[in-house]
Parts: structure tokens; C-alpha cells; sequence
């Protein structure tokens, strides 16, 4: 069985009174992570944004919003809809956000830009599942989960601005699906998170264990999902990394209620830390969304294994250590599964959040910002 090792802080918050609800200036800071000082992490809240389910632009209603990158030389954000080309043709937005340490007072979509398959033509209804994407030097990096019911593998892509194909990361076979389910991708759970590192260097996490490597998350159980290290510039593997996902933080409300929890995506700090998202969803609760910074020094390449469900070597997942629990803090977050540093427009640092809202009346895209105070 798998051997594994794994380290937590506890998170720091500091509340204005009252604590009824997150206002402007709630803190929250973990001044160790992982016993280290150096990589201390502190965010201000500064406010949030919603459009509401059913804002169209250009004729197409805007939603699912499942990746957010921004990109410091035009001041312009990239986020891309996980429609799968059902809507309207799979696709990222080009948006102007108005946001600063005093909050955030506009969203509005540039442009649209269909994102087309290696021969040109924009995808089929059905034919990938758009999750990620992040600025690369050399295009828009992006991810589709793929569909296990179709055997359509997971996969990493470069875009040019326009959209059009460039290339494509290679696909460890460890990652196909399986019409069996003996291993490879779980449905729905695949490439949700990429993150750019500095050294040139592109993480990819799956949301949840593939098949072979154990279960899903449970109310009293945790979940084994890889993250694999690239070379952004040749789409080569470097490494694979574990990440354990924390067990479904909170149980359905409702008679029969659906829970679960999984990574919904990843952002890089250095060249060895990331942010990593935790999004869980009970019925009749809400979504519950934790932060948690993870380094990936000293963690076991387990590429070559198999199955980390069984296997006797010795594995040491990444270190992980909470720093931002939503709810804890008053927030009442939707679906968040995007994330970005960003410059706003009085020069602060920030950090936004962004909620897809599976096109659902009942749900909205939300924009969360906090101020970086400090940060690895």
C-alpha cells in the first residue's frame, strides 16, 4: 500500500468585528507554511463581482467559467468556458476587469476568441471539454478534461491568440481513459488546473485519483491525484508528483444529497510552490472553498509507478498547508475553479478568483478579490 507523508499548518485568520459576513479588510495570514517563514502568505479580502446566468455577448450567453489568467504587458485577462462546444463553439473571453485594494467595480468581455482543432476547423459539439488556461511565452496554454464515455483522452495544447492550433503536450498513457475504468482519467475529473512556473516549467493537476490509483474523495477519506511536471518549451514530462486531496468537507444537507470535493485548478508562486484550489459542493450546503499552498521539494517522482494504490514503494506526496478557507471567513463562494495573480489598477497585488456557473440559473459567475499583502 502507499506510503505516504504530509504536513499542515494551521490557518491564521484575523476578523474585524462583527463576523457576521467577509467585508473589506478581513485578513487572513499563515505565516509558516510547512514550519518555513520564508514562504509566508498573507490576503487582504477587497470585495466581489457577479454577472448574472444569462448575460449574453455577441448573441452567445456568457458562463463556465473555468480558467482566468492575466497578462501583465496589456493589462488584459484570458478566461475560458468549459462548454463543450454545445452553446456555441469552444472558446476563451478576452475581459477588462476594473479591480483594486478598494475592490472590484467592473467585468466586461473584450472579445471572444473559438479556440480550433488541429485541422483549423472550431470543435465538434461534444468534442473536448475546456477546463485551464494560462498565458505561455510562446501561445495560450489550455487544457480539455477529455470524456471517458468517448475515450477522448485528456489534453494540454498551445493556441495562438486567435485560437488556432499550434502544438500539443505528449500524454503519459498512465492518463488515457479506459472503456473499462480499469485506469486512466475519471470522467469529469481530468486536467482541471495548469500553472506557468518562472524557470520555464508548466504544471498540470487531474481533479481527482485516476482509476488505478485509488478512489475518488469520501466523507472519511482523501484522494491520490497526480501533477505532472513539464518543459513548457518541448511538451516533455519531467516528473509526476501526488497531491492528496482533503476528504468531502462537509456533508449533504438534504436526504440523499450529492457531496464531493476535488483540485479545481492550480497557480504557481516560484519554481516549487503552488496554490492549489480545493472545491467541495454538499447538497443543501454550498460550495466549500479552501486554499492550500503546496511545495513540491522533497516530493517522490512517481512516474514510473504504476498504480499508487498498490504499490510498496515509499512515496512522499508534496507538502501541503492551508492558507484561505472561504466560508471560515464569511464568504459565501459559488463554483470557484479559476484563479490569477494580477496588477490592479492602482498597482496592487492581487489575487482573483472566478466561479463557473454550469450555465445554471440557480448559480453565477463570481469574481472574488483579495490583496496580496505578502507571498513566496
Amino acid at each position: 500500500m502507499l506510503k505516504a507523508l504530509f504536513s499542515t499548518v494551521a490557518l491564521v485568520i484575523s476578523l474585524a468585528p462583527p463576523a457576521q459576513a467577509a467585508e473589506p479588510g478581513v485578513t487572513v495570514a499563515t505565516p509558516c507554511p510547512f514550519g518555513d517563514c520564508k514562504a509566508a502568505i498573507g490576503l487582504s479580502f477587497v470585495g466581489e463581482f457577479s454577472i448574472p446566468t444569462g448575460t449574453q455577448f455577441d448573441g452567445v450567453e456568457f458562463g463556465g467559467i473555468s480558467g482566468l489568467d492575466y497578462d501583465p504587458a496589456s493589462n488584459r485577462y484570458i478566461a475560458i468556458s468549459d462548454d463543450r462546444s454545445e452553446r456555441a463553439p469552444a472558446r476563451f473571453y478576452e475581459l477588462s476587469i476594473e479591480a483594486s485594494a478598494a475592490g472590484i467595480t467592473d467585468v466586461k468581455v473584450v472579445r471572444t476568441v473559438t479556440l480550433k482543432d488541429r485541422n483549423g476547423e472550431a470543435f465538434a459539439a461534444k468534442g473536448v471539454d475546456p477546463e485551464s488556461i494560462r498565458f505561455g511565452k510562446d501561445g495560450i496554454y489550455w487544457s480539455s478534461e477529455g470524456d471517458v464515455k468517448q475515450l477522448l483522452p485528456p489534453f494540454v495544447r498551445v493556441a495562438s491568440p486567435d485560437g488556432a492550433f499550434v502544438r500539443e503536450f505528449e500524454l503519459p498513457k498512465a492518463f488515457l481513459p479506459t472503456a473499462d475504468k480499469s485506469a486512466g482519467i475519471r470522467d469529469n475529473l481530468a486536467f482541471e488546473g495548469l500553472a506557468t512556473l518562472p524557470g520555464g516549467d508548466l504544471m498540470v493537476e487531474v481533479e481527482s485519483a485516476l482509476f488505478q490509483d485509488g478512489p475518488v474523495s469520501g466523507l472519511a477519506r482523501g484522494s491520490l491525484a497526480r501533477m505532472i511536471r513539464y518543459d513548457a518549451a518541448s511538451g516533455t514530462r519531467q516528473a509526476e508528483y501526488v497531491y492528496p486531496v482533503a476528504p468531502i468537507p462537509q456533508a449533504p444537507t438534504v436526504d440523499k444529497g450529492y457531496n464531493d470535493n476535488g483540485a479545481s485548478e492550480i497557480l504557481g508562486l516560484d519554481d516549487h510552490r503552488l496554490l492549489v484550489v480545493e472545491r467541495g459542493f454538499a447538497q443543501g450546503f454550498g460550495n466549500s472553498i479552501k486554499v492550500f499552498m503546496v511545495d513540491t521539494d522533497g516530493a517522490t517522482d512517481v512516474s514510473s509507478i504504476a498504480s499508487l494504490a498498490n504499490t510498496d514503494a515509499p512515496v512522499v506526496p508534496v507538502r501541503k498547508a492551508q492558507v484561505l478557507d472561504m466560508q471560515a471567513i464569511g464568504l459565501k463562494p459559488d463554483n470557484i475553479e479559476a484563479v490569477t495573480f494580477a496588477k490592479g489598477t492602482d498597482g496592487s497585488d492581487l489575487l482573483i478568483f472566478a466561479a463557473d456557473n454550469n450555465f445554471s440559473k440557480e448559480q453565477k459567475t463570481q469574481f472574488i478579490a483579495f490583496k496580496v499583502l505578502t507571498r513566496p
